[in-house]
């Protein structure tokens, strides 16, 4: 079975030495958060995380879910259980408003435990996390009727919670959706329609099921602009507030996927639902987006998790693996070959991977406590900056860090050699799981043109500039320190390269808009990389300061520095190539006929 150890110590690191955590005590929710607290948290963390949640996910990966003739999900042996305990432990509640039921808690620390639980059992960890979304839906548009009716419950893990925007014959343009609503005239609408690839849509772990439905209400504009979004229940709340009738939704199929087969991704058919308005009539993408947008980060963190267990099994097997003998002479002169972990090209997959991950968990956890600041802070500017950083950052850590774990799970198979071909070793199931992440909850090519479309653009291109100012100062600001400036040096050129594409794009892409679409996947990787590359240089100039003061843990840092040198000798560079492949527009790309192909 694959081996995980959540990497807790990585995670303190970030919070203490890099982040500055300390330093946002005065946010609502961090004084209660204090450095024994969250070392304390992250530990439960982890143990929930090795001992009940990693066991299952083999379980959930042979066994999936069952559709029974009533159209109730049964998910596999263990599931319910794990998510008992989940429950129990009030993690659900970890972040959530304390006035619902919560502990108030930051986010930044629900994000961090998020990694280790999703980690470990990524299908399972679908169930909680799309409630996440749908209790961040309604506290921001919910009125107090809804938020008093279905967050304490939601928050407590007694509920869960979906979102349902994909139909049939539509995915990312919702402005051809279907599914209709008809009003009761009592406050009430009746919802019908079909929707797919709905992520946790049924399952037997909870006492009911809140979805949030796009819907049509009837007459409204078509397009977009006529959007609503609805809370329609599995069962029909009785008086008191509790689950009584059924209502007029079920599960018609399961979809058959290549991966996370233990969470139950169902076609979901409603069949005059009752539902209630969620927000403004006609404003249901703006309601929708609050719930995608947190979605969104937590697929970026599932893009972290996988590649971080892919990778520390990675690491396990080269360590125990004799093939061949080092180049440089026997590095097991006892034995009849070396361990493969000797090898250059091992070395490489295993140091690129490493390199992602850490600047990965970074990047994470520093965009998360902006959200802490734009949801928390009382200084009406700093909530301004850190939102706009918190938008900007969206698509780059959907985007980025999926592709990266997609490429990462690969990589860590190929340790493996042809065992990671074989099921039992469990690498091929972090492949197939790791291959949703790039597509669900809009396909990277989406987030990319998100990016390039509608971000960089956003208030004058206040947030963009806001980065560049923040990665161009921190490098001239360190640029004399003989420490940090093979580290500053190599940040500055991916900075230049990433200025250089953005003014490309201002000066070719509203001509021509082929341009944009022709250069966002490649625009977004470069930012990626950039945004990697900051990440690192905080954590070296960390590290450096640590080592200064005679820190007893002398190798953690020292090995911090020499893996943020591999990935500005190895990785950084990559900036050159994405900025000539955006240079070259999009004439070649288009050029061909469609019936050529």
């Amino acid at each position: 079975m694959p081996i995980y150890q959540s990497p807790v110590r990585n995670t303190l690191y970030l919070l203490n030495d890099v982040l500055g955590y300390e330093r946002h005590a005065d946010l609502p929710g961090f004084a209660d958060a204090s450095a024994d607290v969250v070392e304390a948290v992250l530990a439960e963390g982890a143990k929930l995380a090795e001992n009940v949640m990693l066991p299952l996910n083999r379980v959930g990966d042979t066994e999936g879910c069952t559709r029974h003739e009533d159209g109730s999900v049964t998910t596999p042996k263990g599931f319910s259980e794990a998510y008992r305990q989940y429950r129990e432990g009030g993690w659900m509640g970890l972040a959530a408003p304390a006035e619902y039921g919560g502990q108030g808690l930051p986010y930044t620390l629900h994000a961090a435990v998020g990694e280790y639980l999703s980690a470990s059992n990524m299908a399972l960890m679908m169930y909680p996390g799309l409630t996440q979304g749908a209790i961040a839906a309604i506290v921001e548009h919910g009125n107090d009727e809804q938020k008093q009716t279905f967050l304490p419950k939601m928050i407590d893990g007694a509920w869960t919670g979906t979102m349902n925007l994909t139909e049939p014959h539509c995915g990312t343009d919702l402005g051809l959706l279907r599914t209709k609503a008809v009003p009761n005239g009592d406050g009430t609408y009746r919802i019908s329609g079909q929707k797919i690839f709905i992520s946790a849509g049924d399952h037997d772990m909870a006492d009911n099921i809140i979805h949030l439905v796009l819907a049509r209400i009837e007459g409204a504009p078509e397009g977009v602009k006529g959007i609503s979004l609805f809370i329609v229940p599995k069962f029909r709340l009785d008086s008191e507030g509790n689950p009584g009738a059924a209502n007029g939704v079920s599960c018609g199929s399961l979809e058959e996927k290549m991966g996370i087969h233990g969470n139950a991704t169902c076609v979901m058919n409603y069949d005059e639902a009752e539902g209630t308005l969620l927000g403004a009539e006609n404003g249901g993408l703006k309601a929708m987006f609050v719930m995608m947008n947190e979605a969104r980060l937590g697929v970026g963190l599932q893009g972290l998790s996988v590649s971080e267990i892919a990778y520390q099994n990675a690491v396990a097997y080269a360590r125990e693996r004799l093939q061949g003998r080092s180049l440089s002479g026997p590095k097991n002169p006892n034995g009849k070959a070396d361990p493969i972990i000797v090898h250059p090209d091992i070395r490489r997959a295993l140091m690129t991977m490493r390199a992602f991950n850490e600047a990965g968990r970074a990047l994470i956890l520093w965009t998360a406590l902006n959200s802490d600041i734009a949801h928390r802070s009382d200084d009406e500017k700093a909530r301004q900056t850190a939102d706009d950083m918190l938008g900007l950052m969206t698509p780059v850590i959907k985007g980025v860090l999926t592709d990266k774990g997609f490429e990462h799970a690969v990589m860590a198979q190929q340790v493996f050699g042809g065992h990671g071909y074989i099921e039992e070793h469990g690498m091929s199931q972090f492949v197939r799981d790791a291959r949703i992440a790039m597509i669900y909850e809009g396909a990277n090519g989406i987030q990319a043109l998100d990016l390039v479309g509608r971000k960089l653009a956003l208030n004058g291109g206040r947030a963009v500039q806001a980065f560049f100012k923040e990665v161009g100062e921190f490098c001239e600001a360190n640029r004399a320190d003989e420490n940090l400036a093979p580290f500053t040096k190599g940040i500055k050129k991916g900075l230049n390269d990433l200025q250089a594409a953005t003014m490309w794009l201002m000066q070719n892409a509203m001509a021509k808009p082929d341009n944009a679409g022709a250069a966002s996947t490649d625009y977004l990787h470069l930012f990626g990389l950039v945004a990697l590359g900051y990440m690192w240089g905080r954590m070296v100039k960390a590290s450096q300061e640590k080592l200064a003061s005679g820190a007893e843990d002398a190798a953690f840092h020292e090995n911090k520095i020499v893996t943020a040198r591999y990935f500005m000798e190895r990785v950084m560079p990559e900036t050159s190539a994405h900025l000539a492949r955006i240079s070259t527009g999009a004439d070649t790309m288009m050029a061909l006929p469609a019936e050529a192909f």
